[in-house]
């Protein structure tokens, strides 16, 4: 079974579970990016869904650039074949590409996320 993991960190996730069901995927929700690294470790999904939260000067900025950073970083070690898809709002989606130096995106999409735009990614 085609397995995904939904990082859900904002109000606008959007709740997708009727199309992951409907395609066969078994969904596992987490509501922060810690416990998602130590399941990254004992078990690694196919896909891997997150919002994304740009660090406007905040304990993000100068080295990480988001909420994303560490765990996509934990991701090349223990989950490199994760296919990741991330999700952000319009006024943020122009720092996302810089996840890319820390892992190659799967794909990007902004909010607010049809099941159409989403299922063409999976």
């Amino acid at each position: 079974m085609v397995k995904l993991y939904s990082v859900v960190q904002s109000r606008f996730h959007p709740l997708l579970t009727p199309l992951y069901t409907e395609k066969g995927i078994e969904e596992t929700v987490f509501t922060s990016t810690r416990k998602v690294m130590s399941q990254l470790k004992k078990q690694a999904p196919d896909y891997l869904v997150a919002d994304f939260i740009y660090g406007y000067s905040n304990n993000y900025a100068g080295v990480n650039i988001s909420n994303l950073d560490v765990m996509l970083m934990a991701m090349q070690r223990y989950a490199p074949d994760t296919k990741v898809i991330v999700l952000a709002q319009k006024d943020e989606i122009q720092y996302v590409d810089k996840l890319n130096d820390i892992i190659t995106l799967h794909g990007v999409l902004q909010m607010p996320v049809t099941p159409a735009e989403m299922g063409k990614l999976l």
